[in-house]
């Protein structure tokens, strides 16, 4: 395994890779595509909540009073705009009491460099985990800004959630930070075009969620 794929996990389920494949048809509709975009971080989401923390309390059952876990963690979901914001009702629908946060980027089309112009993050949860989300990883430089903007907000514990990642964006934030764990719904291992897409995955996630051209 290659030193820059040791923080990443990639998920092999063949519902999510159904999934992955209906997101790459270009006949699949906006409504389709926002739907299924919100199922695959559904699914992703039960993988990236794994290790949150938890503390025992006591509740009254049907037949006797029981100790049992309950959720003892902030959670702030951060969509990179405007893509990411198509996988937030998928990951809240399984946390409902997750903070949002929102960072604005934009890619420079002659640099491919990413270019900041929103960021506003919930600080009562910046002691909990940061879960930053784009659908596509493909040069790794939004990504890799989001992160850095978040860290210099104060928060550590910090994940990145995409549906599709190509090996540069991967090893671009791994080079950056190394401490970020990714998780991955489809690895491909495909070049970028000239403008920085991946050339198998779904094209304008934006786009095609928000049924813009």
């Amino acid at each position: 395994m290659q030193e820059f794929m040791k923080n990443v996990t990639v998920f092999d389920h063949p519902l999510i890779a159904h999934k992955i494949t209906m997101l790459r048809d270009v006949n699949t509709n906006t409504k389709q595509f926002r739907e299924i975009v919100s199922e695959v971080a559904m699914l992703m989401g039960y993988e990236a909540f794994r290790d949150i923390k938890t503390k025992e309390i006591e509740v009254q059952a049907p037949l006797s009073k029981v100790m049992s876990p309950v959720v003892d963690e902030q959670i702030a979901i951060i969509p990179i705009l405007r893509a990411g914001l198509g996988m937030v009702d998928g990951l809240t629908a399984l946390f409902p009491s997750a903070k949002i946060g929102h960072i604005g980027l934009y890619r420079d089309e002659e640099t491919l460099e990413p270019r900041e112009y929103y960021c506003k993050l919930p600080m009562d949860a910046v002691d909990g985990q940061a879960i930053i989300v784009d659908p596509a990883l493909a040069t790794g430089g939004s990504a890799a800004a989001a992160i850095s903007f978040v860290k210099e907000r104060g928060f550590k514990n910090i994940k990145f959630l995409a549906m599709i990642a190509s090996p540069e964006g991967i090893k671009r934030v791994y080079e950056a930070h190394p401490d970020v764990k990714i998780y991955v719904a489809c690895y491909a291992d495909a070049p970028l075009n000239e403008k920085g897409y991946i050339i198998s995955a779904f094209g304008d996630a934006g786009d095609r969620i928000f049924g813009t051209k």
